[in-house]
């Protein structure tokens, strides 16, 4: 298994992750459970109207944390946009109870992949394991 595979199994294993932006000077940090992996890349979904997308749009650079299973993964890089309704139908297909809220032709979903990641998991009883991507 790839490494961004890895990656993606990771976070749908452990459900939650946590997502750190910054807001000026200010580190923001909230619980994401979307992760999809298509074509080649890392996919997190969030709505255009929420600080985060604000956050990120201001300065792209964000970080993610999982526990799950006694190891915990970091991933951090780059959160780029991408309004590829393709992308959008396969998170919300992916993780349908978000239908409810999201919409693959509203003005509100987006969904925005990784670029210039580095994944690091981690756990006190093994070496650490990294991957870029």
């Amino acid at each position: 298994m790839e490494g961004i595979e890895k990656v993606c199994k990771f976070l749908d294993e452990a459900q939650t992750y946590y997502l750190a932006t910054v807001e000026g000077d200010q580190p923001r940090v909230r619980p994401f459970g979307t992760a999809l992996l298509y074509d080649g890349k890392l996919y997190i979904q969030t709505g255009k109207v929420k600080s985060v997308s604000k956050q990120l749009a201001a300065n792209p650079k964000a970080e993610i944390c999982a526990f799950h299973g006694g190891k915990w993964l970091r991933v951090s890089g780059e959160l780029i946009n991408d309004d590829n309704r393709d992308v959008k139908v396969a998170m919300l297909e992916k993780m349908p109870r978000l239908k409810a809220m999201y919409s693959a032709d509203d003005d509100n979903t987006q969904v925005l992949y990784f670029r210039n990641a580095a994944a690091t998991f981690s756990s006190f009883t093994e070496a650490p394991e990294s991957f870029e991507f």
